[in-house]
């Protein structure tokens, strides 16, 4: 299983819709995926239709209380795709980690026991907008990070603070994880101030960021109301054909070992 984090310590940035959509693309084109809510917010559970009386075990079952992932999983209505959803129990596991040994190994640790981890063919992590405990198992746990850029004038600063994150996480934690890319979310071709940031993020990070770019666009923000994915809310709509495209590339870029098995 490639496990995938996708991360931003920047909230509103379209991280959930974008783990909610690449994990519809990735089973939509046949791989057996899993999207693990690690959000306290529970939004991506939401967005997927896992009501919060449906919630039985989460993933703070999994990470604090040692349950098994498939009694943590539900299935959705897009074959192909499960989900272990977030409850706000989620919001004091900070607190409760801190005095666990451990604590920053604990998602990975948890995904390591479990044989249906064997089941997917790949793993997203929706991550906290922080960079806190949470989002740190999920880099430990991870082999990899996606990072939803959103297309304004803070933006390069607020990742700077992610990629010195993600520099001492493989130096302590993880010397294994990489960044599979940069993609740019909330891209307004209307607005002159969003090519020039785009321009910026290129400039700087290179071929990282992904030629893909996620549009403004209302159909992806009312598909998670009705909870379900833009790409089965709107299947033609600019931001489910925008997701499709990444998820083309994404494969192109995940490990080729990984994928060929």
């Amino acid at each position: 299983m490639i496990t995938v984090a996708i991360a931003n310590q920047k909230g509103g940035v379209g991280k959930t819709t974008t783990a909610i959509n690449i994990s519809t693309a990735m089973a939509a084109i046949g791989w057996r995926t899993l999207l693990l809510d690690l959000d306290p917010q529970g939004n991506a559970s939401t967005g997927l239709g896992i009501g919060a009386d449906q919630r039985r075990l989460s993933s703070y079952d999994l990470i604090i209380e040692d349950a098994v992932l498939s009694d943590c999983t539900h299935k959705t209505s897009i074959p192909g795709l499960d989900v272990v959803p977030a409850t706000q129990d989620l919001s004091g596991a900070e607190v409760e980690l801190v005095q666990v040994e451990g604590r920053t190994h604990r998602l990975a640790d948890a995904l390591n026991r479990n044989a249906q981890s064997a089941r997917y063919d790949i793993c997203f992590i929706d991550c906290p907008p922080s960079l806190g405990l949470l989002t740190l198992n999920a880099l430990a746990a991870s082999d990899t990070l996606l990072v939803p850029l959103q297309c304004e004038f803070f933006a390069l600063e607020g990742l700077s603070q992610l990629l010195q994150t993600v520099d001492r996480v493989q130096q302590s934690l993880n010397p294994e994880l990489g960044i599979v890319g940069v993609i740019l979310t909330m891209f307004d071709r209307r607005n002159r101030l969003t090519d020039q940031v785009a321009e910026d993020v290129r400039d700087c990070l290179g071929k990282l960021v992904f030629e893909s770019v996620i549009p403004r666009n209302v159909r992806l923000s009312e598909a998670p109301s009705h909870g379900m994915p833009a790409l089965v809310y709107d299947h033609h709509c600019a931001g489910s054909r925008a997701y499709i495209a990444l998820a083309s590339e994404l494969i192109a870029r995940l490990p080729k070992e990984r994928v060929a098995a």
